[in-house]
């Protein structure tokens, strides 16, 4: 018999976003969020209303089919979903004091199906879908009145779900506002740039948000389990020079700083430092420091790619769509859009992780972004992606490794189980899905859902539970 890393009650599964798989982007109720008005995604302009070009709005239209995607997710069977609940279609325009019924109703209807597979839903509060309104009304996280608005929304998830959902995240890549403040914090950006002292501002708000909704949680829903989720990112020096080792330090400690807050509950020194040195001082109440100590109950983290540092200004560089800067690594290739793969990486951040915070870890994105091509196979319609299946196995080799280093890992969720529309370029030819969905970037497409060779081989990776992985 194989013997396997991979514990009994791992938890396998995929992940998705609403903005990016929902569509149906003014029905039943729903408001207007950020994403409404992203049509090129990070890098692109944003429109002043939705525009047709945004395929966001209609994304691979899973608010009218999720129930045949989730049994596909049960097809191969998952243990668990990562979706994420658009914040505008509970509260319209985000500062409401009474929910939206058809909103709530429409994810208890998604719970159901979950519940009748079998599949565990692990839930995303906010996934880069701030309400329109609080961006231009209030000028997004910057403003402390938002703390309150997402803590209404928070407390109406809980009582509302509370009970039928185990597994909550706070806010997706919190780590992410400093270099995607609309998307990720909903904060116009005029020209010229965000201030500083507003972004770490913006920052400290989304802390003090998450950390509230883990106290609300714990009152709410006493058997729900809360965790934070940051963009992991591995740094290596790009030389043996102690300077470079410093500058991944440094580097390092920009990413490290959130999960440090999460869950130890206030803020490290070397943080501190970083506001001496920069002129910034925060408005830091007592009660925010107080609700900084209701810390997560496991840390949550998507890795793609690692990045190299060095205190070099001749040497520095920016990967190819990276938007958490950095520099490319000469001994590592890259995906087509400049993402440099690095499985053992993801190792290493799991060891990370664990040694400094010593709370379960949760790997809840990981794939390979690739333009797939719909072919015919023995009459079957399909895509053969030996590409992502070698990838993601070598990924899961490395958990594999990191299980037997004694980290732990409560399961992993593969980024965009099914094709979905790309967050950072707003395309749906970088596919990551199991599931190909026939819908193209001019929007063209019936919307049918095809399996690709890799739905095959994860599902037999979940049967297996990892004994089937390649090494």
């Amino acid at each position: 018999m194989t013997t396997t890393p991979f514990p009994d009650g791992f938890l396998w599964g995929g992940a998705t976003a609403a903005n990016q798989i929902e569509g149906a982007y003014d029905e039943d109720g729903k408001g207007y969020s950020v994403q409404d008005v992203m049509p090129r995604g990070i890098s692109g302009p944003r429109s002043e209303r939705p525009t047709p070009d945004n395929l966001k709005l209609v994304g691979i239209d899973h608010y009218h089919r999720y129930a045949e995607d989730i049994a596909l997710f049960a097809e191969m069977g998952f243990s668990v979903y990562r979706f994420s609940i658009a914040w505008s279609r509970i509260f319209p325009n985000g500062d409401e004091t009474e929910p939206n019924e058809a909103g709530l109703a429409f994810y208890d209807r998604v719970l159901d199906e979950l519940e009748k597979h079998g599949i565990e839903p692990l839930v995303t509060i906010s996934h880069y879908e701030t309400p329109l309104h609080l961006a231009e009304q209030y000028g997004g996280w910057t403003n402390r009145a938002l703390i309150g608005f997402y803590e209404r929304y928070a407390r109406t998830l809980f009582e509302r779900f509370g009970s039928r959902v185990k597994y909550w995240l706070t806010f997706n890549e919190i780590n992410s506002l400093l270099h995607a403040p609309f998307m990720s914090g909903g904060i116009p950006i005029p020209e010229g740039g965000v201030p500083e002292q507003q972004l770490y501002q913006a920052m400290h708000h989304e802390l003090v948000a998450s950390a509230r909704a883990t106290r609300i949680a714990r009152e709410v829903a006493p058997e729900a389990k809360v965790g934070c989720m940051v963009l992991s990112m591995p740094i290596y020096p790009l030389s043996p020079s102690p300077d470079d080792a410093v500058a991944v330090m440094t580097a390092d400690h920009g990413n490290l700083v959130y999960g440090d807050v999460h869950t130890r509950g206030a803020y490290p020194g070397y943080f501190l430092r970083t506001l001496r040195e920069k002129g910034i001082e925060l408005d830091i109440t007592d009660e925010d420091r107080d609700d900084l100590t209701n810390t997560v109950d496991f840390v949550s983290f998507s890795y793609y790619m690692s990045i190299a540092e060095t205190a070099d200004p001749e040497k520095r560089g920016s990967g190819e769509g990276n938007i958490m800067g950095g520099v490319p690594n000469p001994t590592l290739e890259a995906s087509e859009w400049g993402w440099q793969i690095d499985p053992v990486g993801l190792r290493l951040v799991l060891n990370q992780f664990w040694d400094r915070w010593q709370k379960p870890l949760f790997i809840v994105e990981n794939g390979l972004g690739a333009r797939d091509q719909l072919v015919e196979v023995d009459g079957e319609k399909t895509v053969v992606d030996d590409y992502r299946i070698q990838y993601l196995n070598d990924h899961l080799v490395q958990v594999g490794e990191a299980l037997e280093d004694g980290v732990d890992v409560l399961g992993y969720t593969s980024w965009g189980c099914i094709d979905i529309v790309s967050a950072s370029t707003a395309q749906l030819s970088k596919r990551y899905g199991f599931i190909y969905v026939d819908r193209d970037d001019d929007g063209a497409g019936s919307l049918d859902r095809y399996r690709k060779k890799s739905f095959h081989w994860y599902a037999d990776v979940i049967r297996t539970n990892g004994a089937s992985l390649t090494r």
